[in-house]
């Protein structure tokens, strides 16, 4: 019996962070999450109640789609060049895999900033440690031109993002199917790796 509980929670757990993801919090309707899940919303009414507790189960879930990755690969003891390569390929990776999830987390920033103000300090808290110091041993050295880790990160996440916020547009725009839009954003990642990385290093002797 323990065991049917968990597995029916979990899938109502499941199709929650699909249609959260699709829709938003906003847009998201019960019935949308209890169709997703083939269950009806009695069940999952009884297990989260409402649906911001079912948010409130999963947000965080969620959250470490877009956090957790790029957490590990900032604080790896591997050289600044490397780690922004790094950092490039696995932002596209995930967004590739989870092409909703910038879209969601903007929408969550917007609607309900108090909420993730904790969540981002945490995380910054995390990305700033080794990551800060080997830029700015890299630019006191003369490696990297001066540059603030802010501009930095931004660079990185706007550059590897906004392909897939615009993926719609764009497949309809240049009438590509799934395939052609794949092999579209692993040229573009190719380029935006080679502009970032040439703009940040003034020569190619790495760190």
């Amino acid at each position: 019996m323990m065991k049917s509980a968990s597995s029916a929670e979990e899938k109502i757990k499941e199709a929650a962070k699909k249609v959260f993801l699709e829709k938003g919090f906003d847009g998201a309707t019960t019935r949308d999450i209890s169709k997703a899940s083939g269950l009806n919303c009695a069940l999952m009414n009884y297990y989260f109640r409402t649906k911001e507790k079912l948010f409130a189960a999963i947000f965080e879930d969620m959250l470490q789609l877009f956090f957790a990755g790029m957490t590990t690969v900032l604080n790896k003891p591997i050289s600044l060049k490397e780690k922004i390569i790094e950092l490039i390929e696995h932002d596209f990776q995930t967004f590739k895999q989870n092409p909703s999830l910038c879209i969601f987390v903007l929408n969550e920033v917007h609607r309900d900033p108090d909420q993730l103000i904790n969540l981002f300090r945490v995380a910054k808290a995390q990305w700033t440690s080794l990551f800060e110091k080997q830029l700015q041993e890299a630019i006191d050295a003369g490696v990297v031109r001066p540059i603030k880790m802010q501009h930095v990160l931004s660079l990185l996440l706007s550059n590897t993002q906004f392909i897939f916020l615009g993926k719609a547009i764009t497949m309809n725009t240049w009438q590509m199917d799934e395939e052609s839009f794949d092999a579209f954003a692993e040229d573009h990642k190719q380029l935006i790796t080679q502009m970032i990385v040439g703009y940040l290093f003034i020569d190619d002797s790495g760190v």
